[in-house]
């Protein structure tokens, strides 16, 4: 996921188009359902930390994770200018969501914006798996989104292209995507056109996303290998049963 040290720079542009205050107004509504006790969460895979701000303002104590350095300096940056108040509730350390370990146990854990599906072995599932075993307490719940395999197969990936500019650049992103069907996996290559809206200088930038795409039976093995009960697993965002155009599906599991 190296990848993201350059992608940090434009992150938030690309997607300011994002629902962030949706997503965690649906995040807070299934942790009242399914664990309304919460106070603290662990958000793995925190990116720029507008999720875990979010999270925040409805009266969490978030710890964010992120594996770049460049992100985490721009959660950073939005921290120091918060009221202290709301400041303290927001803790963020660098680290691979697969080995990092806190010393210290979490009521939820969430991951959003198909972290896990960035997690593209079997071996790099089970130790993300590892690690929410490692911080979350008895009772507490994860809840993580994902590219959902039906969906993929039967709706593949496609060529796309992405233009947005604030008053300084102006970006075009092209997005081709390569199936690998043996190993469940999408190869989305990125060729990304920054210009600077001053001098008309032009930065390319290419990148490749690798995606994992899963299907509720390995997901619930995976629950089971670590002990935790799969309670919950519908659409993102609609709570609606998932089905062959289902991209996005949130999985709920219990400790």
């Amino acid at each position: 996921m190296d990848v993201f040290g350059n992608y940090a720079r434009y992150y938030n542009l690309l997607y300011r188009d994002k629902d962030y205050a949706g997503e965690v107004e649906f995040i807070h509504q299934l942790l009242r359902t399914y664990a309304s006790q919460t106070q603290s969460i662990l958000e793995l895979g925190c990116g720029t930390g507008t999720h875990a701000l979010l999270l925040a303002k409805q009266g969490y104590s978030v710890h964010g994770v992120d594996l770049s350095a460049e992100m985490l300096q721009q959660a950073s940056e939005r921290l120091s200018q918060l009221p202290q108040e709301l400041a303290s509730k927001l803790v963020y350390s660098q680290g691979d969501i697969r080995t990092i370990r806190l010393d210290q146990q979490f009521d939820a854990i969430v991951s959003l914006f198909h972290v896990f599906s960035y997690q593209t072995t079997n071996q790099d599932l089970q130790a993300t798996f590892a690690t929410v075993n490692a911080h979350l307490k008895p009772g507490g719940v994860l809840i993580f989104d994902c590219w959902y395999g039906p969906a993929v197969l039967s709706d593949r990936p496609t060529v796309r292209i992405k233009r947005l500019e604030d008053k300084e650049i102006s970006i075009t992103r092209i997005a081709e995507p390569v199936m690998h069907p043996n190993e469940n996996l999408v190869n989305v290559n990125y060729q990304v056109f920054i210009k600077d809206k001053h001098n008309g200088a032009v930065e390319e930038l290419q990148e490749t996303h690798t995606m994992r795409y899963l299907f509720k039976p390995e997901v619930d093995l995976l629950f089971k290998a670590s002990q935790l009960e799969l309670i919950a697993s519908h659409e993102w965002m609609t709570k609606s049963e998932p089905g062959f155009n289902t991209w996005g599906v949130y999985f709920v599991g219990r400790g």
